[in-house]
């Protein structure tokens, strides 16, 4: 898979959301990991906290793709919205089962959340080029 061309704007915004992975990352180890236990659905067979430390791995090391893996931002981009989805069923359990959490403390408030996965998504393909390298790979 070989990059794509990025504009400044995409670059900046890729900076941005891997700062901002790397940044929840660090939220995942130490003062927002009962918030974010609170989000791992009861379906899940591991330990909350556990579900917690690994997914804040798995944030660092995409975050830190996202600014330093620049050769392989199409890869990284990829990844994260494949995260984005993967977790997405968390947001989904806070809503359903009313859990207060990151200030979500309203149905109202969760349910707003719901709506903002899907732009994260599209924040992680956008910025990396990967709706511009599907384009032109559909073009031939």
């Amino acid at each position: 898979m070989k990059n794509v061309q990025t504009s400044l704007i995409q670059n900046v915004m890729r900076l941005v959301l891997g700062f901002l992975m790397i940044f929840a990352a660090f939220g995942h180890f130490t003062y927002q990991r009962t918030d974010f236990q609170a989000q791992v659905p009861d379906w899940i067979p591991l330990s909350k906290d556990l579900v917690v430390i690994l997914s804040g791995v798995f944030e660092v090391l995409l975050g830190l793709g996202m600014v330093f893996l620049t050769n392989q931002k199409l890869r990284i981009g990829l990844a994260l919205a494949t995260f984005f989805l993967l977790i997405f069923p968390g947001n989904i359990a806070q809503y359903l089962n009313g859990t207060d959490a990151f200030g979500l403390n309203s149905d109202k408030l969760r349910l707003i959340r719901l709506f903002f996965q899907p732009l994260l998504i599209i924040w992680a393909l956008w910025s990396t080029g990967v709706f511009r390298y599907l384009r032109e790979r559909k073009r031939g």
